[in-house]
């Protein structure tokens, strides 16, 4: 990129190499700044759409997709082939526009470009150079299709690690019910206790179960019979330290109760946030069929445009056949007054001597 002395002019040059061995139906340049504003340069080797006898070239704007809507900008620019041999015939052609990309479909003839005795291939290598003046910007605020694609993005991982987490968290939960039932002692011996228990034990972290409970407990704790030692190791265990024990369990069971008003919370939040992500994942694809109808009205529009380009242009060239055909008619028109005297005299001439040769055939035959 050169330097210019006005922030809103700049040029940038591009030299390809191997030009004719490039395969590609569009060949893009490296990015270059004018004024903030990122552009390229844009080249159909063989030619764009139904025009392919002639280079194709235009200025582009990178990811014009991505940019929000509205947005715009105007400038002036022109587009140069250089001649390496004699820079005087370089073609160089400017417009101004205000699109995403604008340029000359029909820039130079192909057979021109790659004549040899030329000097625009010089060991096979195209200099182009593009001159551009930034006239003025149109911003919209900075809320783009993309954004919007990165932060549903975001929300779907989300969604899909809350998802995990809420099965981890289910077995995490039955875990822990079945650990709470493993820790209640066998009571087979001692019937009235074990009913007494299994009572305390369905109602757990009620209030008025809590003395029923400790009546259970002193009853197992002075059996003789029908309790192991390990069983009386963990009644006096939980004995030791009832109070602490059942506030635990109340405590929990609050704590529970919270969990599941927050949990149900969640999951209406959750249900919420996928259905968000649901209108975003529609609202993208309608984005998407609405960029599809856009570029498909510029491509009508531009090969509109080629069209009334190549009609003008064929026009010209039957205006110039026509000037030719008229002159040649012109011309043999006074070639044929010229030969249709020289036949008249021709003619007289030819009477006088038919003339005179009957008059000797009658006298001597």
């Amino acid at each position: 990129m050169d330097a210019q002395n006005d922030v809103n002019r700049g040029e940038f040059t591009w030299k390809i190499s191997n030009f004719s061995k490039q395969d590609a139906r569009r060949v893009y340049s490296e990015v270059f700044r004018v004024s903030g504003c990122r552009w390229r340069i844009l080249v159909c080797p063989k030619g764009n759409r139904n025009i392919t006898n002639h280079l194709s070239l235009y200025v582009d704007v990178p990811d014009s997709s991505t940019l929000p809507n509205g947005w715009s900008r105007k400038a002036k620019f022109t587009l140069s082939v250089i001649d390496q041999i004699n820079d005087v015939r370089s073609i160089r052609m400017g417009l101004q526009c205000k699109e995403s990309d604008w340029g000359f479909t029909s820039f130079i003839p192909l057979t021109e470009l790659h004549d040899r005795t030329g000097g625009y291939l010089v060991n096979d290598t195209l200099v182009i150079k593009a001159e551009v003046c930034l006239l003025a910007v149109t911003p919209t605020k900075p809320v783009r299709p993309a954004d919007f694609d990165s932060y549903f993005t975001g929300l779907k991982e989300l969604i899909n690690a809350d998802e995990t987490h809420g099965a981890s968290v289910g077995s995490s939960s039955r875990y822990r019910d079945g650990a709470l039932t493993a820790e209640v002692p066998s009571l087979e011996e001692v019937e009235k206790a074990k009913q007494s228990l299994k009572e305390c034990l369905s109602d757990l972290f009620k209030l008025n179960m809590k003395e029923r409970l400790s009546e259970a407990l002193s009853t197992l704790s002075v059996a003789r019979t029908g309790v192991s030692s390990e069983q009386q190791i963990a009644i006096k265990t939980f004995r030791a330290n009832f109070n602490d024990f059942t506030s635990d369990f109340l405590t929990f069971e609050q704590d529970n109760a919270e969990f599941e008003l927050q949990n149900l919370q969640k999951d209406q939040l959750f249900s919420a946030m996928k259905k968000c992500h649901g209108t975003h994942l529609l609202y993208k694809q309608l984005m998407e069929d609405l960029t599809k109808e856009d570029e498909e009205l510029k491509r009508k529009m531009a090969e509109g445009k080629s069209k009334r380009d190549k009609l003008l242009s064929d026009w010209e060239i039957l205006w110039d056949e026509s000037e030719e055909v008229k002159s040649g008619y012109e011309d043999k028109q006074k070639e044929v007054a010229e030969a249709e005297e020289k036949k008249r005299i021709a003619e007289e001439r030819m009477s006088r001597s038919t003339t005179a040769w009957s008059n000797l055939k009658a006298q001597f035959c």
